[in-house]
């Protein structure tokens, strides 16, 4: 029998694993890849679908992880005798079927509901990561985040793009009284709107008091997002401070080259105002600014890098890293559980093309957790 070290171990659900999968850039760096010195160990791997440019079960032998056929099997990993320290769920790519709303139908409540039935079966509680949003579904998301609060179980969600240093930088006190938050987003309306609510909600959860709830979701699609900054109604000053904070911004106003924007409208039950815009390839990277009470704008660009090591999910990493060994989660469960409402009520309301009301998100309240890294 193999000679395992005394690291934490750790069995990694994946929907695919193929070059610059989400697998590749988490799972790689705690196998050593890009030049990252992991501190926790993959011991098995479930893998979802396995398509013609897999390189994960290549990966898996020659390192000597089994492959599992099922997530209870990778959770139970009878070859190294002892109980498993965590679970990673990388729900991320895939030859998954499309929705009326533009939603890709991972199968993400099928992978908690089979990590819940494996915990229960072993008598495990141990920490938990999920790979960007919990479900398409709201009623699924809601499930997740119920099982998760009554379990008790460590849990950490959400985007890497929070997690990237911010240039530049600024104080969080400076959050505190903010009355607009604007993000610039780009690419895929939902996988990508997606890490642009985070940024957003990343922001918000810092002023005075925490978080206080979500009222309402709405979707401006292609010419009407124009003419609402035309008519005062969003802050295109906002957009254009974002917009100088980024690299490589084609030249004149994005009217002139986006064809198709995508602006969801965060209404907050205190009365400040999220826009998250979407603007598919006129950028490539993520930028916010915001308004204080003082009318000061702020704003900066979130440093992810432009290419391979992608090196806003070495950020990541660690703090996967950091719950595994702690049983301390950097990011509140609440977090994800609004950013997964934010874009769910988001592609609702571009499918409806009205606003929508957020009743589920309307009595969440958290501070931010202080985060720290080992």
């Amino acid at each position: 029998m193999k000679a395992w070290n005394a690291r934490k171990k750790v069995a990694a659900i994946v929907t695919e694993y193929r070059p610059d999968s989400h697998a590749e850039v988490i799972i790689g760096r705690l196998l050593g890849m890009f030049g990252y010195n992991p501190q926790i160990e993959v011991v098995s791997l479930y893998l979802d679908q396995v398509p013609s440019n897999d390189i994960g079960t290549a990966e898996a032998q020659f390192r000597g992880i089994p492959i599992y056929t099922s997530i209870e099997e990778a959770i139970a990993a009878p070859h190294i005798g002892i109980p498993i320290d965590g679970v990673l769920i990388i729900g991320e790519h895939g030859d998954y079927p499309w929705n009326e709303k533009r939603q890709k139908r991972y199968p993400r409540r099928r992978f908690f509901e089979e990590t819940f039935r494996a915990l229960d079966r072993l008598g495990l509680t141990i920490p938990i990561f999920n790979d960007k949003h919990l479900s398409y579904l709201m009623e699924d998301a809601e499930w997740i985040y119920n099982e998760l609060t009554r379990r008790g179980l460590p849990f950490l969600g959400g985007s890497s793009i929070p997690h990237a240093p911010q240039l530049p930088s600024y104080s969080s006190t400076q959050l505190h009284q903010v009355k607009e938050i604007f993000v610039i987003s780009w690419l895929g309306v939902e996988s990508y709107g997606f890490h642009g609510m985070e940024v957003l909600q990343a922001a918000a959860e810092q002023r005075h008091g925490g978080e206080t709830g979500i009222c309402s979701v709405q979707a401006l699609e292609g010419r009407s997002v124009w003419a609402a900054m035309e008519r005062g109604d969003v802050p295109e000053d906002l957009m254009v401070q974002a917009l100088i904070a980024l690299r490589d911004v084609l030249p004149g106003h994005p009217r002139d080259h986006v064809d198709v924007p995508v602006l969801f409208i965060i209404s907050y039950n205190d009365g400040l105002k999220g826009y998250v815009l979407q603007l598919q390839r006129f950028i490539r990277e993520w930028g916010l600014a915001f308004r204080a009470a003082d009318g000061l704008i702020t704003a900066a660009r979130c440093d992810s890098g432009m290419g391979r090591p992608y090196k806003h999910f070495e950020k990541l990493t660690r703090l996967i890293e950091q719950m595994v060994l702690t049983h301390h989660s950097p990011v509140s469960a609440e977090r994800t559980f609004l950013t997964t409402g934010m874009i769910n009520h988001g592609m609702e309301s571009l499918q409806l093309g009205r606003r929508v009301d957020t009743p589920q998100l309307q009595s969440i309240c958290y501070s931010p957790v202080e985060s720290f890294i080992l």
